[in-house]
């Protein structure tokens, strides 16, 4: 990718996810095509990361070993579920995933967390706001069915070792 694209690419995405700078977006872009590069040399024409490449990362760098949770993590990223998690998905998924706020976090679990017995209003259905008080009460809930956001520890190595000078990089 040339860099007036990469600019592009960055700029709009800078502008659009709230949890990254632009250096920090123009990093992971650089990071998603090195990635994605990788996935190439290993199979035919890959336009992101498919499930498997994808496990793998969460595998690698954050410490998961739940299949059920990291295919849960992959299809919250894979937004289009056309199997494969583009650049924009990657951006916005590890806004979230790294940095979202609990009420953000939440919205993306609620779904996962139906079986429990949060029914705080006792209208015989779980609401989100019954979910969220039960969250606001017990952050744990969180976690419930497994670790599906990455520890702090594993949050700050990724992150240090990831944003640093793009001027580093070379063309993607």
């Amino acid at each position: 990718m040339n860099r007036k694209k990469l600019q592009k690419l960055t700029d709009t995405l800078a502008k659009n996810c709230k949890h990254f700078n632009t250096l920090e977006v123009k990093c992971l872009i650089h990071l998603f095509y090195n990635l994605v590069g990788d996935v190439t040399e290993r199979q035919s024409v890959v336009i992101g990361l498919d499930r498997n490449a994808f496990r793998n990362i969460l595998h690698v760098t954050f410490g998961m070993t739940d299949d059920m949770i990291m295919d849960r993590v992959f299809r919250g990223f894979d937004k289009d579920n056309d199997g494969c998690v583009n650049v924009s998905e990657w951006i916005y998924g590890l806004s979230l995933f790294l940095r979202g706020t609990l009420e953000e976090k939440m919205k993306c679990k609620e779904r996962s967390h139906r079986g429990l017995d949060q029914d705080h209003d006792h209208d015989g259905k779980l609401s989100f706001s019954d979910y969220e008080r039960s969250v606001r009460e017990e952050t744990l809930l969180l976690e419930a069915f497994g670790p599906c956001l990455p520890d702090p520890k594993s949050q700050m190595e990724f992150e240090s070792h990831i944003f640093k000078d793009p001027n580093e990089f070379n063309d993607i």
